[in-house]
């Protein structure tokens, strides 16, 4: 498909406003705030292919692929499809005629409208956007498992220090063990979980342990020699009170995270992803339950009450929000802003599909009610105009949930999880 010269000009300027905000966005944020933007309108971008491409493969004209609401910042037409970017990036929309049968048609593109396409295309269409959701949600989420993994209880590790007073160095020190080391024997003992390790350690007091661990993919012997509790201090106080002596070297436990076999992923994957959906729809009930939207009020109405991080735990967050927690958690490590992102394309997905206007999921009503309706020869058409009412209170709550949210994000912030 050939591009004509106003619209490569036209896609220069867009490519160089992106640079430019990029830029901006680091200076101000740091590099982890243009790469949760950039996540977040990518999201964006592939729920409306979703639509985008769906409709088109349906045979269905479409106008409009916008990203954002309100004023068009960029935009460009290529063949009948308007492309554009506008101010508010918090959301988007791609553009079928006949998404109802009072909308008035140009004849000759009634048979390329939604309203005109057989039921498997109308749901197909709907569903798209919370579809290309699932598809990201399981495809980040292989990754993750993939490239970085879980934590394993079978790996332990050593996630630090004890700080021991009078000495410049601990056992573990002074035997050369390093932070992010796999214990994995002690005295020929493979080591598979902490307890084991602990007591090992508690129990041989002044008596030299061979210890192996691994790093960076090779295994090297160490040797670390644990000393009595009772004669250690850390901030003050002995490690160790009892009448019988336990051992210590100055390490922190934690369990190492192991990547999973690519094929392996593939189940852990969807299993994770089933996961979050559940909690998903535990989490909408519960947000539009009223005893949650009386919370989310007193949170509105008392900054106490908000400012108090464990009312924060469960507080639903807007997108400035979603920003800020994917920010820290792209700053704390890439496993957690993947685990955000996985979470976000699972809820949206799932909410999205509720079936209720203006959401996706209320148009597969719709044409699901059409169908039920619709007898051999005569095809049932819904007034959805009737249903304004109910859509317009949809709104109405979105929006003020949504404000409510923002406020909170802005005045109040959620405490930093990941520190």
């Amino acid at each position: 498909m050939d591009i004509a010269p106003a619209n490569r000009l036209s896609l220069v300027k867009l490519l160089v406003g992106v640079a430019v905000a990029v830029a901006l966005l680091d200076w101000w944020g740091g590099w982890a705030l243009p790469v949760v933007i950039f996540a977040i309108v990518f999201i964006v971008g592939a729920h409306e292919f979703g639509h985008f491409i769906t409709a088109k493969r349906a045979g269905m004209k479409v106008t409009d692929y916008f990203i954002g609401f309100g004023p068009v910042i960029w935009s460009t037409t290529v063949g009948e499809t308007r492309y554009g970017v506008r101010a508010f990036l918090l959301g988007g929309y791609v553009k079928v005629p006949g998404m109802t049968w009072s909308e008035e048609i140009d004849p000759a593109d009634e048979a390329r409208t939604y309203r005109a396409a057989s039921y498997p295309r109308k749901v197909l269409f709907a569903s798209a956007g919370s579809i290309m959701h699932g598809v990201m949600a399981l495809a980040l989420a292989w990754a993750s498992l993939t490239f970085i993994g879980l934590p394993s209880s079978s790996h332990v590790g050593i996630g630090g220090f004890t700080k021991w007073q009078g000495h410049a160095l601990n056992a573990a020190q002074a035997a050369g063990i390093h932070v992010g080391d796999r214990i994995v024997s002690i005295d020929g003992r493979t080591v598979t979980n902490a307890d084991t390790l602990v007591k090992l350690i508690h129990d041989h007091v002044g008596t030299p342990l061979t210890i192996v661990v691994e790093r960076a993919g090779r295994q090297l012997t160490l040797h670390a020699t644990p000393v009595d509790g009772r004669t250690i201090k850390v901030n003050g106080e002995p490690l160790a009170t009892g009448a019988s002596p336990q051992g210590y070297i100055g390490i922190n436990l934690t369990a190492l995270v192991v990547p999973e076999s690519p094929l392996g992923a593939i189940p852990a994957s969807f299993h994770e992803v089933g996961s979050l959906a559940r909690l998903s729809v535990v989490a909408l009930v519960h947000r539009f339950s009223p005893s949650g939207l009386a919370n989310l009020y007193r949170q509105v109405t008392t900054p106490a009450l908000a400012a108090n991080p464990k009312q924060q735990i469960n507080r639903p967050i807007s997108i400035v929000g979603v920003a800020r927690l994917a920010v820290q958690g792209a700053q704390a490590g890439p496993g957690i802003l993947i685990a955000i992102l996985v979470s976000v394309n699972v809820f949206v997905g799932m909410l999205n599909m509720l079936p209720l206007l203006p959401f996706d999921g209320g148009h597969v009503a719709v044409a699901t009610y059409e169908r039920l309706r619709s007898r051999r020869g005569r095809r049932y058409h819904a007034d959805v105009n009737k249903l304004a009412p109910l859509a317009y209170g949809v709104i109405t709550l979105l929006l003020v949930f949504f404000a409510a949210t923002l406020y909170l994000d802005i005045a109040t912030p959620i405490v930093n999880p990941f520190r």
